[in-house]
């Protein structure tokens, strides 16, 4: 079985505890949040704010994604909203080892994330602190992008490391993940799936969260 993280990002705003409902109720294992600085990627979205009114609407464990420079200078803020998972990006962490540490000191599991053109091996050294490992398959930034396809051997390479060393982090991917594309990313080897307009943009919102955790649980 693999885990569901719907994304808001694709969401309307204007109904979001209803739609962030609406997935809880049809199958979703996590709620997805991407927070965007507007300097690391083009467009700026959601804040520490939007963390705390989600953890008042949901029980689901809250996935924030940090694509932000500097994302060690705000960790404690999106902890204390009521993040479960924090990510951040290997690219803009010179201390990478010291960062995940202070998300675990602050009570938040611990993830990091490469973009499409980032190796797998760059993660070598982290791999047995971490308790999640994002890959994109999409340039960050943007939602609703093409899925790029060198990312499933990327995502082949880690989940073999992942198994060669007994490791213990979620293989989560995102970008570009739709009911057609989802059950190739799963053979690859992931572990939790990101989709917003997979789901968000859809006609029948239950209805696309149900088909995609049908497939997640092998049916």
């Amino acid at each position: 079985m693999a885990y569901l993280a719907p994304s808001i990002l694709a969401a309307d705003l204007l109904d979001l505890k209803e739609e962030v409902l609406l997935v809880e109720q049809n199958g979703a294992d996590f709620i997805h949040v991407d927070v965007m600085d507007g300097h690391y990627v083009p467009n700026i979205a959601f804040g520490p704010e939007i963390v705390h009114a989600l953890s008042r609407v949901t029980k689901l464990p809250i996935d924030v994604h940090l694509m932000m420079v500097e994302p060690h200078k705000h960790i404690i803020n999106f902890a204390n909203a009521g993040s479960s998972i924090i990510t951040v990006h290997q690219e803009v962490c010179d201390h990478l080892d010291r960062v995940i540490r202070h998300i675990k000191e602050n009570g938040c599991r611990a993830g990091v994330s490469i973009n499409p053109a980032t190796p797998v091996d760059s993660l070598s050294h982290i791999l047995s602190i971490v308790d999640l490992v994002l890959i994109m398959t999409v340039n960050p930034g943007f939602g609703g992008q093409e899925f790029i396809s060198y990312s499933i051997e990327k995502i082949q390479k880690l989940a073999k490391t992942k198994s060669d060393n007994n490791y213990n982090f979620l293989i989560e991917v995102d970008g570009g993940i739709y009911i057609d594309n989802v059950a190739s990313i799963l053979k690859a080897g992931a572990e939790v799936i990101v989709t917003g307009s997979g789901i968000f943009k859809q006609k029948n919102i239950a209805e696309a969260c149900s088909k995609f955790k049908a497939i997640l649980n092998g049916k």
